[in-house]
């Protein structure tokens, strides 16, 4: 009996799992999860913990082993959609960013969404202009450490916080500025409403950029957003496509399909190829996805979408959760006193981490704090709708998936970590999803080719030394052999028209196989089977039988007779 109860408690033991969630102001929430636990029940577990009602607009991130990122889907099981060796670790993000975050119900909720967008600004995901750039800096100082007081604030204060990818002393001296004459008085929640108000109008608000590829071999970045689907080429928006416009969503492969309807039944087919299928197909479960909560009334209107077509094998995924309009009705019902919220003071150079994918690869003294960060990009949602693009520094796209930082051997550290006056520009320091193993090391070839230096700031900080001139050189050797094996879309289309052919044939043949098998079951078994014999009873099975199947086996029969006859004979 003492054995049997210590064996179902040890089962039960092996069915229960632990979990770490990194949230949105850094810390961590632990639980533990059944082996059957659904999506839903974890993340109830968490809004449950941070008191949050307003909860349509957040997600559940977490990075397989092949380094690709997902969202977590709530319906279903958390261990199966994970594939890896427990403890399991996740992050708590902004999923669907609110069209206009200032109109948020509750200031909890706009809390967490500015937590998201200081990320965002931190790691180079938020574009936008020096005066912009400074404004939203004093913003979080304010909301943060309050007034400025001269006893604790000594000149040059606004340099030992760390706001964006890299700095210039002309930004910080803008920042302290601001922070001084026009923001005393403003409390943390007027602050955070504030900022919440200006990153609204900025054109990269919000945006999660997928790295791909045009049909030319360019490289470019995919985003969707409350308003539409947005293309990234050079830091510049080169295409802009309403919801009402895109009519399908599809991916072959790394292939992924763009169906437009525009006026005057003008139809377009916009193709992009993604690093890797696993990268296509987070890129078009993450469209559908935007296009039903941004696109859709209501949530009974949603429905499976199939990437499958007559010759390919596709993925069927559907849409679990409520639509904006739906989210934005139920918030407005929200009756309860607003919740207590407890505010994570900023830490001088504090690192924002995001999700490991690597070692942290450094070249820069840790006491600057002023390299360009690379780092995971987050969030995903709204691009405005305007006439121009940000002013923003041109860089250099190479045949890899990876934007470079634009440099000479002969910058110093310093002049690497100096923005220009004209445009704060972080979007260099951007790695896209997805990251695998080797993006590290080809970001730090492209960096050092270049003569730049860079480190990487992740949500697990580890150190790496530099590449040797060697290992360099070798890097060398496998990323030109990459960038050879890239960019050639025609020979893949070829490849995939050759295999749907063979895969018809196949089909075909295997169709006929069963029909024959069939065909003889019922003509020359003995099964009495209802099924069977109801068809053999048919006029129309008798007349086939006698008129046609008869005479082809007698026929069959006599060639194989003369055939062994003639063996027999020689």
């Amino acid at each position: 009996m003492l054995s049997r109860l210590m064996s179902g408690s040890s089962r039960s033991l092996e069915r229960e799992y632990s979990c770490t969630v990194r949230l949105l102001d850094d810390s961590e929430y632990t639980c533990t999860i059944q082996r059957d636990a659904k999506g839903q029940y974890l993340f109830d577990l968490l809004c449950h913990h941070l008191n949050l009602l307003e909860k349509d607009y957040f997600g559940i991130r977490f990075v397989d082993p092949d380094k690709q990122r997902h969202w977590l889907e709530f319906t279903k099981s958390v261990v199966k959609q994970l594939r890896s060796q427990p403890p399991f670790t996740m992050c708590f993000r902004v999923k669907f960013y609110p069209a206009d975050p200032a109109a948020l119900k509750e200031e909890i909720t706009r809390y967490l969404v500015f937590l998201q967008i200081k990320r965002d600004l931190y790691h180079g995901r938020l574009l936008c202009k020096t005066s912009d750039a400074a404004l939203l800096a004093a913003y979080i100082l304010q909301a943060e450490i309050g007034d400025y007081d001269p006893g604790k604030h000594p000149e040059g204060y606004s340099s030992k916080f760390q706001f964006f990818p890299k700095h210039s002393e002309k930004l910080e001296r803008k920042i302290a500025e601001i922070h001084k004459t026009e923001l005393s008085g403003q409390t943390p929640a007027t602050s955070e409403l504030n900022f919440l108000r200006k990153a609204q109008t900025l054109e990269t608000y919000g945006v999660d950029p997928h790295p791909c590829k045009d049909v030319s071999g360019n490289a470019a970045f995919l985003a969707f957003t409350p308003f539409g689907f947005v293309v990234l080429q050079g830091n510049k928006r080169v295409h802009f496509i309403k919801w009402n416009e895109v009519t399908k969503l599809k991916f072959e492969g790394k292939t992924f399909y763009l169906y437009v309807s525009q006026k005057e039944e003008k139809k377009i087919i916009l193709t992009y190829f993604a690093p890797t299928p696993e990268a296509c197909k987070h890129l078009w479960k993450c469209g559908i996805e935007n296009q039903a909560f941004y696109k859709l009334e209501k949530s009974s209107q949603v429905r499976t979408v199939s990437s499958s077509n007559l010759f390919f094998k596709g993925s069927r995924f559907r849409y679990s959760g409520r639509v904006a309009k739906e989210v934005m009705e139920s918030s407005a019902k929200i009756k309860r006193e607003p919740p207590e919220i407890h505010r994570a003071g900023m830490v001088p150079s504090r690192s924002c981490p995001s999700i490991t994918h690597g070692p942290r690869l450094s070249s820069v003294p840790r006491t600057r704090r002023r390299a360009v960060h690379i780092s995971i990009m987050e969030g995903l949602e709204s691009l405005r709708d305007s006439a121009h693009s940000t002013p923003v520094r041109s860089s250099s796209h190479g045949d890899t998936f990876l934007p470079h930082v634009r440099s000479t051997r002969a910058d110093s550290n310093e002049r690497v970590a100096v923005i220009a006056d004209e445009a704060y520009s972080p979007a260099d320091s951007v790695l896209p999803t997805p990251v695998a193993e080797h993006s590290l090391e080809l970001m730090l070839l492209s960096r050092q080719i270049n003569g730049a230096t860079c480190s990487i700031e992740e949500e697990k900080e580890s150190e790496a030394s530099t590449p040797t001139a060697a290992e360099v050189e070798a890097l060398g050797g496998e990323l030109r052999a990459l960038c050879q094996g890239h960019g050639r879309p025609e020979e893949e289309q070829v490849n995939k028209f050759v295999l749907s052919v063979l895969r018809l044939l196949l089909v075909t043949m295997g169709l006929l196989f069963v029909l024959l098998l069939l065909l003889i079951i019922l003509t020359e078994s003995d099964l009495d089977i209802a099924f069977f014999r109801d068809i053999r009873q048919t006029p129309e099975f008798e007349q086939f039988h006698y008129q046609y199947f008869c005479p082809l086996r007698r026929w069959f029969a006599c060639k194989i007779r003369s055939v062994v006859s003639l063996l027999i004979d020689t």
